[in-house]
């Protein structure tokens, strides 16, 4: 992919280390790129992941489920400290559209990273194959008393009944062990 015009030049730069390790499958230097609290927000699960250990999972799986994943096009906020790129891939015969908003902090490491995809039958599918590969890491992730959640969002600064519910549907996607 052309380097996208309108970034900082860190975030340039780490965008481009981006898309090399996704054309190589080769995530060996993700966490150069990625924030010790990076946000991850998913397109199945309304609770942010927060950290670099659930984000290592969760991407080291997803691309390993896609299939002839390849971006499409890419866009550049006004500011220079936000990214979205549209992709396409495969995943169980399903063609899927999606795009990745990512946003960089001033040194150009990503600080959040959102996906959204459709159709709805390929991110239910994504997300049963996801409960299968990144499912057990991030069980352990939370056993191990890591927050695994975003706490500056909103949305997970909840009651015990809340927590209980978020948790009930985290099991549905990520069936921790």
């Amino acid at each position: 992919m052309d380097q996208l015009t309108g970034l900082h030049p860190e975030a340039a730069m780490k965008l481009q280390q981006w898309h090399r390790m996704l054309e190589n499958s080769d995530l060996s230097g993700l966490t150069d790129i990625i924030s010790e609290n990076i946000v991850f927000r998913s397109p199945a699960i309304f609770t942010p992941f927060a950290g670099k250990p659930a984000f290592l999972t969760i991407i080291g799986s997803a691309i390993r489920i896609f299939e002839d994943f390849r971006y499409l096009r890419q866009f550049a906020s006004p500011d220079g400290k936000n990214a979205v790129l549209e992709f396409e891939a495969h995943i169980a015969g399903t063609h899927l559209k999606s795009i990745d908003m990512i946003r960089f902090g001033d040194s150009g490491l990503f600080e959040e990273f959102e996906v959204m995809i459709r159709p709805a039958n390929g991110l239910a599918e994504l997300a049963r194959r996801m409960g299968e590969l990144a499912g057990p890491g991030l069980a352990k992730i939370r056993s191990s008393g890591t927050e695994w959640f975003s706490a500056s969002d909103p949305a997970s600064q909840t009651s015990p009944s809340r927590t209980g519910l978020i948790n009930d549907s985290l099991s549905t996607y990520f069936h921790p062990a």
